[in-house]
């Protein structure tokens, strides 16, 4: 993996061989990575990987076992209270308080950040145009759907006007449409200048961010830019097949030594071959598949998907340090 940046006068969020232990388990194992000023930096990674334990060290919601780090300019261990000055947070549970009206809500975090007076009222409105809730002010927000209580919360945690934000699996549970509508949001306060650090699990979000770190059993196992990502680690060549009973196709295509593995995507599979040449491959599933009675649409090679080099690198690290038996949460 390519060294991140040196920390500049423009990073703002840097962190140096952190590590969390819960006893004998390690959530965050030594991680290390620096996030510029202004940009959309993505935590990817499987449930269980370490992502929200992270998120909340740099929070200053939990202390680490080791390592450093800094936010804002401010120390993760020893300067907690004015880190929390100068974020906003959105936890992965809907934060907010269901039986309070839209209005009451934002009122309730006016006071939390203890904005002045003379603020309150303007950033109130702000937060109403932003989130499109202007018409559902006194609506109780128990029964706004998920997409729109997750607007809500975000308004609510960029009311104080932070630098950094940090937003930790903030569209799960969120369908398609609003999740998109979210992210356009979070664009919009990029560009004015806001930090924004996310987890997610959902690889199109991970498309959307400048730069991601893929975090797996609480290591830092590839960073980058998602399109940087595709072309450092995926060396071996990538083939869209489709074909008729692709779940059964897939175990035939399994067993053919010049593939190292293959995977239902949409409507057909993807394999990846044992080499960056995808002719032996190629040739090789074609006549599998047709020795086998399958009618085969297409074979061909493509580029490579970030849920293609996700999975390339999840499992090279199982193959390097096989994961324990016993699973933690």
């Amino acid at each position: 993996m390519r060294a991140e940046p040196a920390p500049s006068a423009e990073t703002v969020v840097e962190v140096h061989n952190l590590e969390k232990h819960f006893g004998t388990f390690k959530a965050v194992a030594g991680i290390s990575f620096a996030v510029r000023r202004g940009e959309i930096f993505g935590f990817l990674g499987p449930n269980g990987a370490g992502k929200s334990t992270t998120i909340r060290m740099l929070c200053g919601l939990l202390a680490p076992t080791a390592g450093s780090g800094r936010v804002a300019g401010f120390d993760i261990v020893r300067e907690t209270e004015r880190i929390k000055t100068r974020i906003g947070y959105m936890s992965q549970k809907f934060s907010l308080y269901d039986e309070l009206t839209v209005e009451e809500n934002i009122d309730f975090y006016s006071g939390i950040y203890r904005l002045p007076k003379a603020k309150k009222a303007g950033r109130k409105e702000w937060v109403l145009t932003m989130a499109g809730l202007r018409d559902h002010r006194r609506t109780r927000t128990a029964v706004l759907s998920g997409g729109w209580k997750q607007r809500l919360a975000l308004g609510c945690a960029v009311l104080h006007e932070p630098p950094i934000l940090f937003l930790d699996e903030p569209t799960s549970g969120v369908d398609p449409n609003s999740r998109r509508q979210f992210w356009d949001l979070i664009y919009e306060l990029s560009g004015h200048g806001v930090t924004v650090f996310v987890t997610t699990h959902y690889m199109e979000e991970a498309e959307y961010c400048d730069r991601l770190g893929v975090i797996y059993r609480g290591e830092l196992i590839a960073s980058g830019p998602p399109r940087e990502l595709k072309a450092r680690h995926m060396l071996e060549a990538v083939l869209e097949i489709e074909c008729e009973r692709p779940y059964d196709a897939m175990e035939v295509i399994e067993r053919l030594p010049e593939v190292k593995e293959a995977a239902l995507f949409g409507k057909g599979l993807h394999a990846v071959a044992r080499t960056a040449d995808a002719g032996p491959a190629t040739a090789a599933i074609r006549a599998a598949l047709a020795n086998a009675g399958f009618r085969l649409t297409k074979v061909e090679g493509i580029t490579p998907t970030l849920e293609d080099v996700f999975v390339s690198l999840i499992e090279s690290r199982d193959r390097a340090n096989p994961p324990p038996t016993e699973v933690h949460r």
